[in-house]
């Protein structure tokens, strides 16, 4: 059948075959796998596994997306991969926004589908790399010199390089014994090591508020140096007196002279080379001593570094081992001045600190509580407060007792707690209490008030109210003769329900003479009534028809 075929039908026919095993071939083409995103430092490196082993001339594209668009853009350095690997540190992310990454296989025109990587933020998923160590030698001790992690322009760990924390391991490198020392400073000592011996060691680097750890650094190894005619002084110790502070060490050379330098440990932080940063203490200049004495307040507030160097002659001793002291743990807590006022049988404490506290106590800086102790004068039973106030009661004392007190002062801080020693005892006697001087003006009330004149007095002054405000009310003798009960004597009665009255109202009828015209009085016509009220008032009969009318009014 293919001989009818003419040569543009089987062109046709190949084509269509072609394609359909490119098809096929596009089918078979799988995603690959177990794809990692590793990030260390400023590297950041997309991994994957093959899908098909056998499918050759494969490669690998990959691309990016930014949270919050729609557009997926080529990752730069991972298009056309033939490897399983790629990196992207040319691709300029933003290490604090999140990202989105896939990644699929290509064969010719045929590809497969996208395997996508979960999103993640690049600084979180960033790890710290090894850091770069510059080690000098000397007799006895090792500089160590750190670099922090990443490049100079690392973007990653840009806001970070003061940050980091940096432990060390070393060894003799003949008993290969590992020994941590952690933290070291970025620029560092190893001390009290032996001369002309190989020594090892090896540093990473972490960040302790994001919970970093970092990798190791590689081994590196150095020899120290043949031991120094004239030693550096030992065992530096600095303490306080009054306002100054005294530095001692041991040296057992004689004819020496010595100096002194500090450091504030701020510059400790940074890896170059601080030599420059050191300050000489002009107290401790040439001093031949060993020790020197120099004011307090040539050290503000903060932690320092000082070390001392021997000299005889043209022999000048290496630097000695740097000693930290911190002002806050080294500053004093002075006690309180107590002054005491006696309040009737209480005594109000006022403390305040001393004049010469300025500048020299932590109390000004820290909060502080004062524990007071008090006891009777005449006793050994003491009784302790704490109070955080500096004006205060002692209350519900004896009267008229002598009482001693003192107090100290208690500074707490998150890394040491400090207290002074007791001020000066101060006694102050208790005042007659409020409830004598009370019970004294009751009983000289009682006492005035049950004299035989007072009565009398009183009793004449309550018949004059009562006569003027309470008089007896007799009714007139007019009615009087019409009650039938005995006259009430008092008509300001205090009873529990009012007075019942009785009373008669005469009632007059008068009949008119239609032709006379003259008013007559029927006598068969008077009537008494009699009728109880619970009122008083005027009561009056009246003839509406009349016109003459007569009333009478009748006062009950």
């Amino acid at each position: 059948m293919v001989a009818f075929l003419g040569p543009t039908a089987l062109m046709v026919l190949f084509g269509v075959q072609w394609a359909l095993l490119a098809a096929a071939g596009g089918n078979n083409l799988k995603s690959p796998h177990n794809v990692e995103v590793s990030i260390i430092d400023d590297s950041f490196i997309l991994k994957w596994n093959r899908s098909n082993e056998s499918v050759k001339n494969v490669t690998f594209s990959a691309d990016y997306q930014i949270s919050g668009m729609d557009n997926w853009i080529k990752l730069p350095g991972c298009q056309y991969i033939t490897s399983t690997k790629c990196s992207f540190s040319s691709a300029n992310l933003k290490v604090y926004q999140e990202i989105k990454l896939r990644v699929r296989a290509e064969k010719g025109n045929s590809t497969s589908p996208w395997y996508e990587v979960d999103p993640f933020i690049p600084f979180l998923k960033a790890q710290i790399g090894p850091p770069e160590v510059h080690l000098e030698a000397e007799d006895k001790a090792i500089v160590i010199t750190i670099s922090s992690p990443g490049t100079e322009d690392s973007v990653m760990w840009a806001m970070d390089k003061s940050k980091f924390i940096y432990s060390l391991v070393f060894w003799k490198n003949s008993s290969g014994v590992e020994k941590r020392i952690e933290p070291v400073y970025s620029r560092d000592k190893i001390y009290k090591l032996s001369p002309e011996t190989t020594y090892c060691l090896k540093v990473k680097a972490r960040l302790r508020l994001q919970r970093k750890v970092g990798l190791y650094s590689p081994v590196y190894c150095i020899n120290t140096t043949v031991e120094n005619k004239l030693p550096p002084p030992e065992n530096v110790e600095v303490d306080v007196e009054n306002q100054n502070y005294v530095l001692k060490w041991d040296y057992s050379y004689e004819n020496t002279t010595f100096q002194v330098q500090w450091l504030q440990a701020y510059f400790k932080k940074f890896f170059w080379n601080r030599s420059n940063k050191w300050k000489q203490i002009p107290e401790c200049k040439n001093t031949k001593t060993t020790q020197c004495i120099f004011p307090r307040d040539i050290f503000p507030k903060g932690i320092y570094f000082l070390r001392v160097q021997a000299s005889n002659g043209n022999n000048t001793s290496l630097w000695s081992e740097e000693k930290k002291f911190d002002t806050d743990k080294l500053a004093v807590v002075l006690p309180p001045v107590i002054n005491v006022k006696s309040i009737n049988s209480s005594l109000h404490i006022y403390l305040s600190g001393p004049k010469e506290s300025e500048n020299t106590s932590v109390n000004q800086y820290y909060p502080t509580i004062y524990e007071i102790v008090f006891w009777e004068n005449t006793s050994t039973a003491e009784s302790k407060m704490l109070e955080s106030k500096t004006d205060f009661t002692l209350p519900n004392l004896q009267p008229l007792t002598v009482y001693c007190v003192k107090a100290r002062a208690l500074v707490e801080f998150e890394k040491w707690n400090k207290s002074s020693v007791f001020s000066d005892t101060v006694c102050e006697k208790t005042k007659q209490g409020n409830t004598s001087i009370i019970w004294i003006i009751i009983g000289i009330c009682v006492t005035f008030f049950s004299s035989p004149f007072v009565i009398y007095a009183v009793k004449s002054l309550l018949k004059c109210i009562k006569y003027v405000f309470f008089p007896s009310c007799t009714p007139p003798s007019s009615i009087d003769e019409y009650l039938s009960e005995n006259p009430l004597k008092n008509l300001l009665l205090f009873t529990s329900e009012e007075q019942t009255e009785r009373c008669f109202i005469i009632e007059n009828t008068s009949t008119i003479d239609a032709e006379e015209e003259t008013p007559q009085i029927d006598e068969d016509h008077k009537k008494y009534n009699s009728q109880t009220s619970r009122d008083s008032g005027n009561y009056s009969n009246e003839d509406e028809n009349s016109e003459d009318k007569t009333s009478e009014q009748l006062l009950l």
